[in-house]
């Protein structure tokens, strides 16, 4: 059991979303693959895979090039067994440029509370350093929403 379970409600909904945010902030791809089924169905841009084992293969690939990678995850819809997400992450690449990524999501979970599916699509705006807005995991307590672009 992966609490909190579905049916959703606002608030379990939006703890889900926070636990989500939590967890991919460690930049942990076990960690974070735990959260999802074993035979879980992703999209992630153009990247198309299933299982926890790809999740694992894609995040490692995905940290060793977004270097300093920071999240922020806002609830934006929920229904039974969905929630929908946009998002906002900050990183620098090998050169030292920075970006902005914002993006959307889909989940759908088992009544068990584990992700089964992950629809995500994503945009990348670079940014001077002086732009950004994510400096490291959300503190204790912040509830600041996600700024316009």
């Amino acid at each position: 059991m992966r609490p909190p379970l579905p049916p959703f409600d606002a608030a379990t909904a939006a703890a889900k979303v926070r636990a989500a945010e939590n967890a991919w902030n460690t930049r942990d791809p076990e960690r974070v693959a735990a959260a999802y089924t074993v035979d879980t169905v992703w999209r992630n841009r153009d990247e198309y895979f299933t299982g926890r084992a790809a999740v694992v293969d894609f995040l490692t690939r995905k940290w060793a090039k977004e270097n300093g990678y920071a999240l922020r995850k806002e609830l934006w819809a929920w229904s039974g067994d969905r929630i929908a997400v946009r998002f906002q992450y900050e990183w620098h690449d090998d050169t030292g440029q920075w970006w902005r990524s914002y993006g959307n999501e889909q989940w759908e979970f088992t009544p068990e509370g584990l992700m089964s599916r992950r629809e995500a699509s994503i945009n990348d705006v670079p940014i001077a350093a002086g732009q950004r807005r994510i400096h490291g995991p959300r503190p204790e307590g912040d509830t600041t929403p996600l700024p316009q672009w």
